[in-house]
């Protein structure tokens, strides 16, 4: 089983583990052949992966599948300020605006959000409740004040047009007959405004977004961003600590005109002609290190002669 042309890495294996499944149910239930197809790797047919795995140590990866392919860690996408603003000035309704606020704001998933009922808004306390992903329990996420003075502007449009009720949902479709809005139609709204604006951005980078604003927040520990993003491991939060590409292009593009150059390994600084530095020579005459296009970054030696305290 190999990736063909236009099938990703992450498509391939996930179509292997479903094969292999849907073979080892069959087997296991006697209607289907004794040899999977997809078999596991050598290494792996006598137990189960991360078997006698200790908890303090990191999760090793580990081959499951003989046609499995290796699918590269891939840094999450998170939205620039710039072309959030462009995406947030493009929404053509109050009820995007409420949603996209609360999803950069509170950083839970897509599906996490549309699900929300009308008592799970707390507006006193700026919190909403979702049901979390895997568990499945019901927790209550901070989110900012703008989020809820755009579901209150929402919520006026549609006074007297929907049910009322604490078990509704918060979110309906724009035209009538009015319906609870579903994962789709909130995802073909979103794609509707990149093609305004033309750019490719998805729901879940607003999540990775919120994430990238929280753990540069001085005020709060990654503990703190596990929890509010709801994440089960603090190894997959950490993921959220990696730069984008254009904040150290920016700052390293910055830092070079600025004239702020850090000194090479040797403890020279690199020559004004060359990419490469440049070791340092013995001169006899002050001064001339620097005239050479290099310049010591240790202060240099005092040439007078200690004076030692004088015997009792």
């Amino acid at each position: 089983m190999s990736a063909g042309l236009g099938y990703a890495p992450s498509t391939v294996a996930h179509s292997e583990t479903v094969l292999r499944r849907f073979h080892d149910l069959h087997r296991d239930a006697g209607s289907g052949p004794l040899l999977d197809p997809f078999p596991l790797d050598l290494a792996r047919r006598s137990g189960r992966a991360h078997a006698h795995r200790n908890p303090m140590d990191a999760w090793a990866p580990e081959r499951t599948g003989r046609y499995r392919p290796t699918v590269p860690r891939r840094i999450p996408r998170s939205i620039p300020d710039a072309w959030f603003n462009t995406l947030f000035a493009a929404l053509p309704s109050n009820r995007d605006r409420a949603m996209i606020a609360f999803w950069i704001s509170s950083g839970v998933r897509a599906w996490e959000l549309i699900g929300v009922r009308q008592c799970d808004a707390d507006p006193g306390q700026q919190l909403i409740s979702v049901v979390r992903k895997g568990s499945r329990a019901r927790q209550q996420v901070p989110a900012s004040a703008d989020a809820f003075v755009w579901l209150r502007l929402y919520q006026q449009e549609l006074h007297g047009l929907v049910p009322r009720g604490r078990t509704q949902p918060v979110w309906w479709t724009l035209r009538s007959p009015f319906q609870p809005l579903t994962y789709h139609g909130a995802h073909r709204m979103f794609e509707r405004v990149d093609a305004t604006v033309g750019a490719d951005w998805t729901l879940h980078d607003l999540r990775h977004s919120a994430a990238a604003r929280m753990v540069r927040d001085p005020a709060r520990t990654l503990t703190d961003v596990q929890w509010i993003l709801g994440h089960a491991h603090l190894t997959t939060t950490e993921i959220c600590l990696a730069p984008r590409q254009d904040e150290v292009v920016a700052e390293v593009l910055a830092a070079r005109s600025s004239g702020q150059t850090r000194p090479s390994a040797a403890g020279w600084r690199r020559s004004a002609t060359t990419s490469r530095p440049e070791s340092p020579r013995p001169s006899a005459k002050a001064g001339s290190a620097r005239s050479r296009g290099f310049e010591s970054a240790w202060p240099a030696p005092k040439t007078s002669s200690p004076s030692w305290p004088e015997a009792p």
